[in-house]
């Protein structure tokens, strides 16, 4: 889909769900010492991974509404320690997708240095308003340096089963799999099979960007005349909100006050940052029948 080929053999592993690839990636490069660069609002399996290895967490602020990173303040915080920079697109829990742009600056910056990237691409099946993926693997310069992490979980919806896989060159995945060996060692072998007869018919994740695309307008048509504030969804299978018209609680006690009063579940933006910091901000998910998104826009249409 890409453009690139990896070697079967030496460069594809398959994992027990892609926050095993990206504890690994990062348990194989990272050393007491080095700098992760990452950007919050981030999600929630990257910083453990980096601090077990003894690393520190660089936090990058992406910014309300666009959440679109800063390439000004990445080049800041690029210095000699750093050894990782960990990126998400498209993004969890913001549903920005980066651009081709995006990562020709990526590339721009890590160009000539030691950097690794770890390439986050768990959704990137689903991508809306005719946008295409920019997938690190289409990119030469990056391809090069970058572990490229994806889901069958989240393309197959079967999240549950815990079945994901990494691409890397053969130097970067020969240490990846120094580590996989005695943490994983394989991956049921059933389900690996299942997934290859279910992967023979391309549709079955072609179509996945018009089948949320849909779910995504249908939500956002039934929250239409909610006093929510919808941040713009440009992939995933999530739905920002600002609800400071609504309510002066903090995010965690509105999602508690949702659940609870009006039942329907959302999640605080403020989990996503370490300071845990409250922009009025709360995220839905939109992966639910049609039954299910119209049960909840009658609800918050109550709020």
């Amino acid at each position: 889909m890409y453009g690139t080929r990896y070697d079967v053999e030496h460069e594809i592993t398959v994992t027990a769900g892609a926050t095993q690839a990206l504890f690994t990636a990062v348990t194989a490069c990272v050393r007491p010492g080095d700098e992760v660069i990452v950007f919050e609002p981030v999600y929630d399996s990257y910083a453990p991974a980096i601090e077990l290895a003894g690393g520190t967490v660089v936090r990058l602020q992406l910014a309300a509404p666009d959440y679109r990173p800063d390439w000004a303040a990445v080049a800041a915080a690029i210095t000699a320690r750093t050894r990782m920079i960990m990126i998400n697109t498209p993004h969890n829990p913001t549903a920005t997708v980066w651009t081709a742009d995006d990562l020709d600056r990526l590339a721009a910056l890590v160009r000539d240095t030691a950097i690794v990237v770890v390439a986050d691409e768990v959704y990137e099946h689903i991508v809306f308003d005719g946008a295409t993926h920019a997938s690190c693997a289409r990119h030469p310069e990056l391809a090069a340096r970058s572990f490229v992490v994806s889901s069958f979980g989240k393309t197959y919806h079967i999240t549950g089963w815990k079945v994901g896989y990494i691409l890397a060159p053969r130097e970067l995945m020969a240490e990846f799999r120094k580590v996989h060996q005695f943490n994983v060692f394989t991956v049921n072998t059933p389900v690996q099979l299942a997934l290859a007869d279910y992967m023979s018919e391309p549709a079955r994740h072609t179509g996945l960007a018009a089948f949320y695309q849909a779910k995504r307008d249908f939500f956002r048509d039934a929250l239409a005349d909610t006093r929510f504030e919808l941040l713009p969804s440009r992939g995933t299978y999530f739905q920002l909100a600002r609800f400071g018209a609504i309510s002066t609680l903090p995010d965690t006690a509105f999602c508690e006050y949702l659940t609870r009063d009006i039942g329907v579940a959302a999640i605080p933006l403020s989990a996503f940052f370490a300071d845990g910091r409250d922009e009025r901000v709360v995220r839905f998910c939109f992966a639910k029948t049609e039954a299910t998104l119209a049960a909840a826009g009658e609800r918050l249409r109550r709020v």
